[in-house]
């Protein structure tokens, strides 16, 4: 049985679906995925490298104004520090 494909919403690439972050905004909060409602997902490298899109991204999906990773919270400082 092959496994599940799913996109990255930064840069669009597909990939397997453990090698991605699956999370949701919740209250205008992104969270980790609670497997309940809407989610998406972002590959690891997007979040390493494409910082400027990827919270021009997440300020629209979030309906917030951040500037900076680390304000979405501590999603990103958890994936920030394994890699």
């Amino acid at each position: 049985m092959s496994e599940p494909i799913r996109m990255c919403i930064i840069c669009k690439e597909r990939s397997l679906q453990i090698n991605l972050q699956r999370v949701q905004v919740v209250e205008r909060q992104l969270v980790v995925f609670s497997k309940v409602g809407r989610s998406f997902y972002i590959c690891k490298a997007c979040i390493i490298k494409n910082e400027k899109k990827l919270v021009k991204i997440l300020n629209n999906k979030c309906k917030t104004n951040h500037t900076n990773i680390i304000e979405f919270g501590k999603i990103f400082k958890e994936i920030g520090t394994d890699g």
